[in-house]
């Protein structure tokens, strides 16, 4: 089970209360810099795109030795671009490091970045790969045998201290055969956003060696995300729509100045 990494540059960050979680994972608007904003809903966390949005998701190791963490977007992995199993390769992190992985990896200098898209453009449907559009996964594992605990960095006033390093790790877990996929029953509305495979751009990493301590993942997280209207459709979020007000034929008010 040992497996060769990849790493590209990364910031550390101050220790977190314990959450339970070995690595957190948020989606970041790369045009505003903001955080998608998660909604939580019948036992899965949502969020909403637009379509053109171009955006990264945002791991942060909560833990004081390094984790692998294996990334699907729409059912594909990202690294490798197979349909998506905890057993392939990802990205791995150093004790309490933050990386953003702002697309589809083309070699160990370039990505396609990721975008919100229609669902028929999405990078998935057009590799023949529709059905499970709409959901980003993430597989979290510790490493056997792992260097002694790190302590926390902490923010300097100049600046952010902290290792540079994440990785694809490359070896198949014997056994595992688990897909981060959506479930296989039907949704309540058809699925609008997938996610497109979109400009070049330079993003370098290297390639390190990772053993993982078992064969299952420690940590599994799925964001379900779509269109605004598609979840308010689903009851997700509040609908935009202004609610209907009947007319008046003679509503109540006074002449206005001119």
């Amino acid at each position: 089970m040992l497996a060769a990494a990849l790493c590209p540059p990364a910031q550390a960050f101050a220790r977190r209360p314990p959450s339970g979680d070995l690595v957190e994972l948020q989606v970041r608007d790369l045009d505003s810099g903001r955080l998608l904003e998660r909604h939580y809903h019948r036992g899965r966390w949502h969020l909403a795109g637009e379509p053109g949005q171009r955006y990264a998701l945002v791991l942060r190791n909560l833990t004081g030795e390094r984790v692998l963490a294996v990334l699907s977007v729409d059912g594909v992995n990202v690294v490798s671009g197979q349909t998506a199993a905890p057993s392939q390769s990802g990205y791995v992190l150093e004790p309490w490091q933050q990386i953003e992985v702002r697309g589809w990896r083309k070699s160990l200098e370039q990505v396609a970045e990721f975008h919100f898209t229609a669902l028929p453009d999405s990078y998935a449907a057009r590799t023949g790969r529709p059905e499970n559009v709409g959901v980003i996964g993430m597989a979290v594992f510790r490493e056997r045998r792992p260097a002694a605990v790190t302590p926390p960095p902490y923010y300097r006033r100049d600046g952010v201290a902290g290792a540079e390093d994440a990785a694809k790790a490359g070896a198949p877990a014997a056994g595992t055969r688990e897909a981060l996929a959506a479930p296989s029953h039907a949704p309540e509305a058809r699925q609008a956003l997938g996610t497109g495979h979109g400009q070049r751009r330079w993003d370098a990493a290297r390639t390190t060696h990772f053993e993982r301590a078992s064969s299952r993942p420690e940590q599994v997280l799925s964001l379900y995300y779509d269109s605004y209207e598609a979840l308010a459709a689903r009851g997700v979020l509040p609908s935009r729509r202004p609610a209907w007000r009947e007319p008046q034929a003679f509503p109540v008010g006074f002449v206005p100045d001119p």
